[in-house]
């Protein structure tokens, strides 16, 4: 492409790649037009900052940014298979010990199926969002429409952190489990720099390969990578049956004599540890586009998908006390060292296999998610442009793939697991809360329909929900040990939820499939997400509040303006595009 020239006129650089490419709008068209629209961020903020898209808007003017479209190739059996991929990673082999033996011993299976129907909460939540707007933006493109484009800016950064953060621990991972596989320590596979500091000092190329290799599947071809996906997770299916069989063989039911050492405390503690076992099924959400038919399809590959993971861990965990006293659980490797303790160290060998083909699978669900929010974060000019494109050959977002897989190999290569796994955990519960919010204000907020009476009854309701949810966690993460705390705020919320239910009219029912029990449903996910926030460690909110201000830099200074500017265009072709259709009809009734 060198000496090449753009469709403006303008010199590409030998990569192909032009200023036009990521700063197109008007606004960056010269320094004084920059300098312009700083001079107009006060007005620009009250325009966007509550600015809400419409479903019509992102189906169509949105998606079309990206010139060429997804092709439909997904079915309901290819979701249920995502869905089991994107969440059946390591979790199992490594959350189980820890929860069980530090918190809630054998009662593990019922914190796993608390943390799993608080999953399948918020799979519901998002299953309609799906079907009622299967695009690939998931879960930004839900907050954009319900709860406006600065709350969706930010849970988009979140977002994309989120997946960058699982990406780089999933890799490294990979490495470990593949070090287990040939009986090394898990940090003999990577290359120690003693010059860097502690955390970064191992550095981890098999993480940075594994992700590439995965990232040129993910841009052939979709369904290329659903057939893999689903012939990996089958893998991995009968790698967890070998493991229920084998072990439930030596198992010993007096193991569960004491069910539950730490009360009900500890099994919830537990829940909290065990609900990250479940993440991952919002990048399947971002797969909508893609699909057939999403109003079949979509609610049984993500309910379906998410029924049968509850199951499987439900069981897996219970075969794991059944081997071993609750007592004696290693940590860092309960299944490995169970089997051990039973006469069966080769097992260790399948286990190893297991959490391999598991963490593949997480991998590759990860890249096709984050490249799919980041190609409509593109499209409405929140991010780069040219990261909407959808390449004309393969139907794939090729260049948002590519820049994730290399943000993700980079950040796999220097940081330590530790680091990432703290990482990890808060921005998923803040975008689970806000989703299952935005379901709310859409079944019972429309603009220009709703009386301004519903609406502050609405907001009345919200903010009751909101605060009691808040109190109670906060109760919950401060170790009070009395009720006195949710007497009060449990009941704040149900009178709240209430309230809404009975005193609210609703304002929209979706067209093809909706959450049952609404507000019930949204509201307990949105509560149940804020309480699982405060098991979260300080340090994790300290590094959210940095991010956050980082992307708040971001949007004063670029997001902003691109955003204005995309939203103005898309205003005026909208507008003379209607004249046009009137005028036409005008003189066609002047001609008859």
């Amino acid at each position: 492409m060198e000496g090449g020239e753009n469709e403006n006129g303008g010199k590409k650089r030998g990569c192909g790649c032009s200023k036009q490419d990521f700063l197109p709008e008007e606004s960056f068209q010269s320094c004084r037009s920059y300098l312009n629209a700083l001079c107009n961020t006060k007005s620009r903020l009250r325009d966007r900052l509550l600015a809400r898209s419409a479903d019509h808007m992102e189906l169509h003017e949105i998606r079309g940014r990206s010139q060429h479209e997804m092709k439909k190739r997904l079915n309901w059996w290819d979701i249920i298979w995502f869905g089991i991929g994107a969440v059946m990673g390591s979790g199992i082999f490594v959350l189980t010990g820890e929860a069980a033996r530090n918190h809630s011993g054998p009662a593990v299976v019922v914190s796993y199926l608390i943390s799993g129907m608080t999953a399948l909460l918020s799979v519901l939540c998002y299953t309609e969002f799906c079907v009622e707007l299967p695009v690939a933006g998931g879960s930004f493109t839900y907050l954009r429409v319900e709860l406006g484009d600065f709350v969706a800016y930010i849970a988009a950064g979140n977002i994309l952190f989120e997946y960058v953060v699982a990406g780089a621990s999933v890799a490294r991972s990979w490495t470990s489990y593949l070090a287990t596989l040939f009986n090394h320590d898990p940090n003999s596979f990577r290359f120690h720099a003693s010059s860097f500091p502690e955390d970064y000092s191992h550095l981890d190329p098999i993480a940075a390969v594994v992700s590439l290799l995965i990232c040129i599947a993910a841009c052939m071809s979709t369904k290329g990578s659903s057939r893999f996906n689903s012939i990996a997770s089958i893998v991995h299916l009968l790698v967890l049956l070998f493991i229920l069989i084998v072990g439930l063989t030596k198992a010993n039911p007096q193991h569960f004599s004491n069910f539950a050492p730490n009360g009900i405390r500890g099994i919830l503690k537990a829940s909290s540890i065990l609900f990250f076992a479940y993440v991952g099924f919002d990048g399947v959400a971002t797969l909508g586009e893609e699909v057939k038919n999403p109003g079949r399809d979509i609610p049984i590959g993500l309910i379906g998908s998410m029924l049968i993971i509850i199951l499987l861990y439900c069981l897996l965990s219970a075969t794991l006390i059944l081997i071993q006293p609750y007592y004696q659980i290693d940590v860092n490797a309960p299944f490995t060292l169970a089997f051990q303790a039973i006469g069966l160290k080769w097992a260790k060998y399948i286990v190893a296999l297991g959490a391999l083909k598991g963490m593949t699978t997480v991998l590759l669900a990860n890249i096709l998610g984050q490249a799919r929010y980041f190609t409509h974060i593109g499209r409405t000019h929140m991010a780069p442009p040219f990261l909407a494109t959808i390449n004309e050959k393969t139907r794939t977002p090729v260049n948002a793939t590519v820049v994730m897989t290399l943000v993700n190999s980079i950040v796999g290569i220097f940081t330590s697991l530790d680091v990432l796994a703290n990482l990890l955990s808060l921005t998923t519960l803040l975008i689970f809360s806000l989703v299952a919010l935005a379901l709310l204000v859409r079944r019972y907020y429309v603009g220009g329909e709703t009386t301004c009476s519903n609406r502050n009854k609405l907001i009345l309701f919200l903010m009751l929900i909101i605060g009691s949810s808040i109190a109670t966690a906060v109760y919950w993460a401060i170790g009070k040990n009395g009720w006195i705390g949710y007497a009060v705020t449990v009941p704040i919320w149900f009178i709240a939820t209430l309230g809404l239910n009975l005193m609210v009219k609703e304002a929209k029912k979706p067209k093809s499939w909706g959450v049952p029990l609404v507000p019930w449903l949204p509201s307990a996910s949105f509560a149940t997400n804020v309480f699982i926030m405060a098991s979260v460690d300080g340090a994790s909110y300290v590094r959210f509040g940095i991010w956050t201000l980082l992307l708040l830099l971001y949007y004063v200074f670029i997001a902003l303006h691109a955003s204005y500017d995309a939203a103005k265009e898309t205003t005026d072709t909208t507008s003379a595009a209607t004249a046009t259709c009137l005028e036409d009809g005008g003189a066609s009734q002047l001609h008859h």
